[in-house]
């Protein structure tokens, strides 16, 4: 017998109704203060004895009349004082409370002094705050009533409440403390009296005297050194048992606001000593005296808030509160994001409320804000019930920002699927609150619980994993209930009922299912069957027609009959085909009971027989007919006889002869099991019996779904504290499967418990509930309708125990990144409805390691694992031996046939997969078919031990269709040969060779087998499509693509390509890039997550060519629009056969094509052309070499087909050009269309206005039929032709027409087109201008002003003028080119104006006008602008003695040209030091007295007027090392040339002067530092003395003085000055004369001149 699931007893007390964390984190708390009897608090190792609570109850009643009357007296002298007294009284309250209930030392000592919250539960929350104070608290918050965490009275706190606040928690702890720590009695007894002579004070307090006041002030002061010796005394204790480093209780919660609002951040830190909490934005600290009235920080009872004021655009930022103590720090963080209005607004309207808001606010409440913040408080977990009990899930839904009158969107679903109110579940939203409450839990609750709540285009979600446990059994050892009653079809005469099997069987197998009915309106229920059923399906027969019936299902074991299921839906016993047919009313609505009436019956014929009977289900128990009603069944109703027919026997025998069928489904029973029967039915009304149905085909009595096989590979790994999640591998060739049950085991307790009541999909589940640090195995089973499989190969175990991080990791499960709606995170755990199957390699991140190689005799190569559904085939043929004895009469006749023959044996047998018990293999199919089709394979296998074959056996009865097939049953680590032979219809073919030797043993390898099944087809000269199906064997995960190889066939195996670099999902490839004529092979090769599997089998080779007589697929469209791929084939065999696909994919059920075969020729017709059909369609012909044919339809060849459809449905003309107009040269309008072909009968209407016009005087038509065009013409366009002209066609069945609106402003324009288009004729007679005046700059930036004239001879005149001023031209135009040109050089803004150029002779003049003001003007200088900036030359660097100089030439400057300069990448301020300008054609900027900061890239931007050109030179490295060297030396060379010693002025090139004179000459000279100067003569120094005297004075004048010049003083002198930047001499000649000398001399000239005559 199995015990009861292990949550029923670990989770027997939960109680279902307080289910938070904080309750029961207060519980545990609770208990683990009951059980400690002593606590160590001080200092070393001295132990508190526990005193009674009398004791406590006393001391702390002393204790609380002392402050009540300490504190009164202080209640009259301040309000803070007031204030803190009803503190210290609730404290000493809940101090009394306590003792009173029983709590010891420890449990007040140690908890109280703790840094978590209140432990009181939810539904008993107390606090000391206001209203006010509460409104601004988060609503889980609680204040703990003492903290007890001050160390010191005063010096920590600022204001007096706070202090009071810390004196009453410090006596507390005194008074718990004394008795241990040597506090003496009298001081004990001293404030017991204190507060004995306070409480008798309070109660005469109107009855003061002086006196009192006295002692009041005395014991106050008293009480004030009481609180200075605990002080002292608490000194003493040891810290450590007290301190503790920060922790936020309540972290901060970002906010979104809008602009003008405010907001307010809570947080609450405990620790001890008590933390300091600092409050940051963006990290920098908040200072609230910087920004006065904009923060407010406040710290109320360990709750710290800061509150931002009228925030505004700036405030968005991420805030930090830091809290700080002795034993370290620790922040939390929270964003606020400030939302700005789009748009301007009232403030005070927005503040008015909604009726005044504008409309973009006050429509929907989506208006309000730009983001909701949904977060969901007190929210449930992993639940279990039992069925039977009520459940409540529920949580706080808190929506940021709150929006009166608008809620938000509450839907809750389970496992994906949304829930409405029923009479099993209520959902419930009270405004703030959501709950879901099951009155009655069944175990069809159990599942994942989602809750999704939406606020506008915003939503959140949360779930979790509710268990519901069996109800108690009423028979121990009963099995539990079953679940998901549903009524699959209803009818007249009975009801299908299915349900789910339960996972608890009670300790032996079920037996089998009783089902209960009930009419709806009584209850009374009756068993409808008298034997259990096993098969989860069963038809409920004798329902009254039109009453309405619930169900339920019992479970049978050897021990008893269990509990029943959950009812059913009711259902109505009605055929659902007659409902329109019968007039229906309820009646008596609370019975669900409807009334029929049927129609009145008429004299009718005798009914036909039905059609299209076919058995819908066949069990052992019973079997399910159905038909269609026959179409010759008068005006009356027909009831149906059901006969069946014993296939041995032959005899037809009538089933219902009672009890006739009235609808047209029939449940039948009482047949017995194995037997084949034949069915049929007839119909019958007054008129009599019809003939009968067409009989069934052969029906055998059994149950056609088989039990799925067990599970395997049971993997659990570590998820939570409490849970673990255990992945599986599905089951093989399971069909109709509903679903899996889990079970789980202690390691070595031998008893196994359920893990869920409700079957599971999927390959994964979360088991919760388990005992943490225990050690579990588990293990899987299957169910359909069938039964339950096998139980799955127990698990390894695991100990439960948290993972890593919490859960598993995203590498581990990749999946679950981004986890559908149905996937929900609960404290780390993952549920989902399905999920893919994973291997325990993966799951655990263990190295995979080189996986076994089966053993072979021969091949060891045969290491690919295939997993293959064992196909359940149609018995086509007897066995290859009941085929020799029975089929000899047959296969005579078809030998005979020389044109068929049987097929050739199959090749390259290979095994596919091998397991303990089992094998699969595959083969080739036969090279030749023998002219027919193949019908099957048979296998035959034998044993070879120690080398010696044993006898053959055959392994399959029926013929497998399939190139690959598993043997069951074999021997495990025992070597097999097999053999394969095929047939078709000429008989069974000689079997292949004999296989290699495989070993029958489980293959652990990890990457998929080989894809099998290789075929080519549409073999062209450079392509062939190759198909294959994939690996029997997927490997360890599933198969992700395939890659295909090729070689030439001779080629060795090194020579193997790849056709696709990335895997192909695909079953099918079209290979491209053959070489025609080559013969080839090709494999395929499957990859999954461990790797690229083993190569398949080679297919080919094939030869690269295309058949003489290939032929194409065709696409046609009839007349109709009937679109169809037509395809014919001249080399067909007789048994050969179309078959079309799409996607290389049958379409044999395809509802949207019809396909016709007729001879050599199929067409494939599309019922309606749509995006659906987009593909690739083929067809393939059977029995031939690979003949076959594809037609790609894409969307462009989806539009065209469609659009031809159009076109032939309704045939239209072809436009090719619609009707327009165009003004001829003299003015004429020429309406024309034209179509795409039209023949000699096409005919075309011209319609004005409606109005049909003909060829006259005004109109002028033409068509030219070769051309298709079609043309109207008219002289010109008056008011009276504004409308629309229309041409109509008609060549044949087509037609067609094409319409010009011509009126309002187009026709204006149409009409002075014309117009103008007349006067230009005119004025094309004489010298006119081509081409009228235009500007055109150069590459010189000089404007050119040119026009171009015709029609002129050599006496036309050419005159320009400017402002209505002639310009003179020195050249003649000779008009050779006909281009008249006027070149303005330099053109700036003085030549702006209006250019005009006249042509004239006698036969008229012409003149062309150009205004170059305003944006003309604006626009031509842009263009000269841009091309003088385009002239301009790359900047170059020089260096000058003031500094650097960057500079670059244009071909000319204007001041137009905007010049702008910028140093890495920032515009250049212009100083006194770094200067810009222009010296002639060059653009320079200057910087004086570079330093390394003017390194970097410089750009120069000449700006045009609307776009920059840009120069760049790179001033850094050694380009600017060089121009600063140079500039340095130039400026040396600069400071020495200015301060270099010179001879400013003052001495003449020659002194004459007489002999005897005095010769004073003085010069000035400069020079820094002062020069040095010196005199020389002839050369030679000249040194000062009385008769030359040399002085220099100043530093400035040099003197130089003769006094009695003689002759000797004749000479060249010079002044040589001199410093250290360089030195200078001046020269001059004296030149001394005698008078009498100078007389003697002229006197001898003219005696000499006299001589000479």
């Amino acid at each position: 017998m199995m015990s009861l699931p292990f949550y029923q007893k670990s989770l027997e007390q939960y109680d279902h109704r307080y289910r938070n964390k904080d309750f029961r984190t207060s519980l545990s708390q609770y208990h683990e203060q009951q059980k400690k009897s002593s606590a160590i608090y001080t200092h070393g190792s001295t132990a508190y004895s526990s005193r009674s609570s009398a004791a406590h109850r006393q001391e702390s009643q002393a204790f609380s009349q002392a402050l009540a009357a300490s504190y009164q007296q202080q209640a009259s002298r301040a309000t803070e004082s007031s204030f803190a007294s009803a503190v210290s009284r609730k404290a000493a309250s809940a101090y009394d409370y306590g003792y009173s209930y029983g709590l010891t030392d420890s449990s007040l000592m140690l908890e109280d002094y703790s840094s978590k919250l209140s432990p009181q539960t939810k539904r008993a929350k107390k606090s000391l705050l206001s209203g006010e104070e509460k409104e601004n608290l988060p609503s889980d918050y609680m204040v703990p009533i003492f903290s007890g965490r001050q160390v010191h009275v005063s010096g920590i706190t600022d204001t007096e409440e706070e202090r009071i606040k810390e004196a009453a928690a410090y006596i507390a702890q005194k008074n718990l403390l004394a008795s241990e720590e040597g506090i003496t009695t009298s001081k004990q007894s001293k404030v017991l009296k204190q507060s004995t002579s306070s409480l008798h004070q309070e109660e005469v307090f109107e009855k003061k005297s002086r006196k009192v006041a006295v002692r009041e002030r005395a014991e106050h002061l008293s009480l004030r050194k009481t609180l200075e010796e605990t002080e002292a005394f608490h000194r003493k204790l040891n810290e450590d048992h007290l301190l503790h480093a920060p922790e936020f209780v309540i972290k901060l919660r970002s906010h979104t606001v809008w602009e003008k609002e405010n907001v307010k951040l809570h947080c609450s830190v405990s620790g001890w000593p008590e933390p300091r909490v600092t409050w940051y934005k963006n990290q920098v600290p908040i200072n609230v005296h910087a920004n006065p009235g904009k923060y407010i920080i406040e710290s109320r009872y360990g709750m710290h808030t800061l509150e931002i004021n009228n925030c505004d655009f700036e405030d968005t930022a991420q805030y930090r509160a830091s809290a700080m103590n002795v034993k370290g720090e620790l922040s939390a963080y929270a964003s606020v994001v400030v939302k700005r209005y789009k748009g301007e607004f009232d403030e005070t309207r927005f503040h008015a409320g909604a009726s005044t808001l504008p409309l973009s606010f006050a429509v929907t409440p989506y208006g309000y804000a730009s983001k909701f913040e949904i977060h969901f408080d007190d929210k449930f977990d992993v639940s279990f019930g039992r069925e039977g009990e009520t459940l409540s899930l529920g949580c706080r839904v808190v929506i940021t920002p709150e929006i009166k009158h608008f809620q938000p969107e509450i839907q809750w679903y389970r496992n994906g699927a949304p829930i409405s109110s029923s009479k099993w579940v209520q959902p419930q939203w009270s405004g703030d609150r959501a709950t879901l409450t099951f009155s009655h839990l069944n175990k069809e609750d159990e599942g994942l619980y989602t809750i999704r709540v939406r606020m506008g285009e915003y939503y959140e979600q949360y779930g979790a994993y509710v268990f519901v446990r069996d109800a108690d059994a009423e028979i121990e050892g009963a099995p539990a209930s079953p679940l998901d009653v549903v009524c699959l079809d209803a009818n007249k005469d009975y009801v299908i009922i299915s349900w789910k099997q339960p996972a608890v069987d009670g300790g032996s197998p079920i037996l089998g299912y009783f089902i209960d009915k009930c009419e709806v309106g009584t209850d009374s229920w009756s068993q409808c069957n008298d034997t259990p059923v096993k098969f989860a399906r069963f038809p409920v027969t004798g329902l009254i027609e039109g009453r309405s019936y619930i169900f339920r299902v019992r479970a049978v074991n050897k021990t008893g009959i269990g509990l029943p299921s959950r009812v059913s839906e009711p259902v109505a016993a009605l055929d659902a085909a007659e409902k329109a047919k019968l007039k229906s009313r309820p009646s008596a609505p609370w019975t669900g009971q409807i009334i029929v009436t049927e129609e009145e019956p008429r004299e009718g014929v005798v009914p036909g027989p039905p059609t299209e009977l076919s058995v819908t289900e066949a069990t052992q128990s019973y079997v399910v007919l159905s038909w269609k009603p026959p179409s010759q069944r008068g005006h009356e109703g027909i009831v149906y006889f059901v006969e069946k027919c014993d296939t041995e026997t032959e005899n037809w025998q009538r089933v219902n002869t009672e009890l006739p069928v009235k609808s047209p489904r029939f449940a039948l029973f009482d047949l017995s099991e194995g037997k084949s029967y034949r069915f049929r039915v007839r119909c019958s009304n007054s008129a009599g019996v019809g003939e009968p149905s067409e009989a069934t085909e052969m029906t055998v009595v059994q149950d056609k779904l088989d039990i799925p096989k067990a599970p395997g590979n049971i993997i659990p790994s570590r998820n939570t504290d409490s849970s673990v999640v255990v992945t599986w591998e599905e089951s093989k060739d399971a069909k109709e499967l509903v679903g899996y049950y889990i079970e789980s085991s202690v390691v070595g307790s031998g008893k196994w418990e359920p893990c869920n009541n409700n079957p599971v999909k999927g390959s994964r589940f979360t088991c919760h509930g388990l005992a943490t640090g225990q050690s579990y195995i588990f293990r899987v089973r299957a169910v359909n309708a069938a039964g339950l499989s096998e139980y799955s190969q127990d698990s390894e175990a695991i100990e439960v125990k948290a993972a890593i991080g919490g859960g598993e990791s995203p590498d581990v499960w990749p999946e679950l990144n981004d986890a559908p709606g149905g996937l929900t995170d609960s404290r780390g755990g993952m549920h989902e409805t399905s999920q893919p199957t994973f291997k325990k390699n993966a799951l655990l991140g263990s190295k995979l390691s080189k996986p076994p190689i089966p053993s072979s005799s021969q091949n060891l190569g045969q290491t690919e694992v295939s997993k293959v559904s064992e196909r359940v085939q149609e018995e086509l043929i007897p066995s290859p031996q009941k085929a020799d004895l029975k089929g000899k009469s047959k296969s005579d006749a078809l030998k005979k046939k020389k044109d068929i023959a049987a097929p050739s044996p199959p090749s390259d047998i290979t095994c596919l997969e091998s397991c303990r018990d089992s094998m699969v293999l595959g083969w080739k199919q036969p090279d030749k078919s023998g002219g027919a089709e193949i019908t099957g394979y048979y296998v035959n296998y034998r044993e070879v031990i120690d080398g010696v074959p044993g006898r053959w056996r055959e392994a399959n009865i029926k013929a497998v269709s399939e190139e690959a097939y598993k043997i069951s049953n074999l021997k495990e680590n025992t070597v097999y040969q097999f053999q394969v032979a095929a047939m078709n219809i000429a008989g069974l073919g000689a079997p292949s060779k004999v296989s290699e030797c495989f070993k029958c043993e489980e293959w652990t390898i990890a990457v998929p087998g080989p894809p099998h099944s290789l075929k080519y087809s549409e073999v062209r000269k450079t392509s062939l499509v190759l198909q294959w199906k994939p690996p029997v064997y997927s490997g360890r995960t599933p198969v992700t693509g395939y890659f295909v190889d090729v070689k030439e066939a001779h080629a060795k195996d090194d020579q193997w390509r790849g056709l696709n670099e990335a895997a192909i999902k695909n079953l099918y490839l079209r290979v491209q890039g053959l070489k025609e004529g080559v013969s080839y092979v090709f494999r395929v090769r499957a990859i999954n997550q461990a790797g690229v599997g083993k190569p398949s089998d080679l297919v080919g080779p094939v030869v690269a060519e295309t058949h003489p007589e290939t032929k194409e697929i065709v696409v046609s469209v009839d007349d109709d629009g009937i679109i169809s791929l037509i395809f014919e084939c001249n080399q067909m065999a007789p048994s050969s056969e179309f078959t079309w696909s799409k996607d290389y994919l049958s379409t044999e059920d395809s509802p949207r094509i019809e396909v016709e075969s007729k001879g050599n020729k199929t067409k494939l017709t599309f019922k309606d052309l749509g995006m659906e059909d987009l593909g690739t369609f083929s067809c393939d012909v059977t029995d031939t070499d690979g003949i076959a044919s594809s037609y790609v339809i894409d969307e462009e060849e989806l539009k065209r087909l469609l659009a031809l459809s159009q076109e032939h449905k309704f045939p239209t003309v072809p436009v090719k050009s619609e009707l327009a107009v165009e003004v001829l040269e003299k003015g004429q309008v020429r309406f024309w269309m034209q179509a795409e072909k039209l023949s000699g009968n096409a005919k075309v209407n011209y319609v004005f206005n409606e109005k049909e016009v003909f060829e006259g005087p005004k109109y002028k038509m033409n068509i030219d039929r070769n051309t298709g065009i079609i043309e109207m013409f008219m002289e010109k366009l008056l008011d009276e032709d504004e409308g629309t002209y229309t041409f109509q066609l008609q060549d044949g069945r087509a037609t067609g027409h094409s319409t010009l609106v011509l009126i309002g402003d187009v026709y204006k324009e149409l009409q002075k087109e014309a117009e103008f288009q007349r006067q230009e004729w005119i004025r094309k007679q004489g010298p006119h201008f081509a081409e009228y005046l235009s500007w055109e700059v150069t590459g010189e930036c000089n404007v050119l002003l040119k026009c171009k004239v015709a029609n002129i001879k050599k006496e036309t005149h050419i005159l320009w003028y400017k402002d209505e001023r002639e310009i003179s031209v020195d050249e003649t135009h000779d008009f050779k080119d006909g281009i008249c040109t006027l070149l303005i050089t330099e053109f700036s803004r003085k030549d702006a104006g209006t250019y005009e150029v006249i042509l004239k002779d006698d036969r008229g003049k012409d003149k062309s006008r150009l205004k170059l003001v305003d944006e003309a003007f604006q626009e031509l200088m842009t263009e000269v602008c841009k091309k003088i900036a385009l002239s301009a030359t790359d900047l170059k660097i020089q260096s000058t003695a003031e500094g650097i100089r960057l500079y670059s030439f244009v071909t000319y400057y204007l001041d137009d040209l905007k010049v702008n300069w910028s140093h890495n990448g920032t515009a250049i301020k212009y100083t006194d030091r770094v200067k810009t300008g222009a010296t002639g054609e060059q653009i320079w900027l200057q910087i004086n007295e570079p330093t390394p900061n003017d390194q970097g890239k410089y750009i120069m931007e000449l700006f045009d007027g609307k776009m920059g050109h840009h120069k760049t030179v790179d001033l850094s490295g050694e380009a600017y090392d060089e121009a600063f060297a140079e500039f340095q030396r130039l400026k040396q060379a600069a400071i020495a040339e200015k301060n270099r010693a010179r001879v400013v002025g003052g001495l003449p090139d020659v002194v004459t002067i007489q002999e005897g004179k005095v010769l004073n000459l003085t010069c000035t000279v400069w020079g820094d530092p002062t020069p040095e100067i010196s005199w020389l003569k002839n050369e030679k120094s000249l040194d000062s003395d009385d008769h030359c005297s040399l002085r220099f004075e100043a530093g400035k004048t040099a003197y130089f003085t003769i006094s009695g010049v003689t002759t000797t003083d004749s000479g060249k002198y010079g002044l040589v000055v001199k410093n250290k930047y360089g030195s200078e001499t001046s020269d001059f000649t004296i030149s001394v004369f005698i008078p009498e000398e100078e007389a003697r001399v002229a006197a001898a000239k003219p005696e000499k001149g006299n001589k000479s005559k």
